[in-house]
């Protein structure tokens, strides 16, 4: 595996974008300069992330999400 974590990824394991090997290294978000855990999805090129929209689901009882536009940058945890 790389030491840059991939540009598009999702914590939710039906989606597309998931990726097992990177979720389990523990991959971080650095959002517009300030440190987010709150993150569903993100996606580096084009500058956004997906946040739970409070505690509100939708009918399939997952939480809704909102989408922050900005700059992201994502890192891979540090193993300690």
């Amino acid at each position: 595996m790389t030491d840059t974590p991939p540009d598009h990824l999702s914590n939710d394991p039906r989606s597309p974008h998931y990726d097992a090997a990177a979720m389990a290294r523990g991959v971080g978000i650095r959002f517009n300069g300030s440190e987010r855990r709150d993150v569903e999805e993100y996606c580096v090129s084009e500058g956004w992330i997906r946040v739970a929209a409070g505690r509100a689901l939708d009918r399939r009882g997952q939480p809704l999400t909102v989408k922050l536009k900005g700059t992201v940058e994502p890192y891979f945890h540090l193993d300690a």
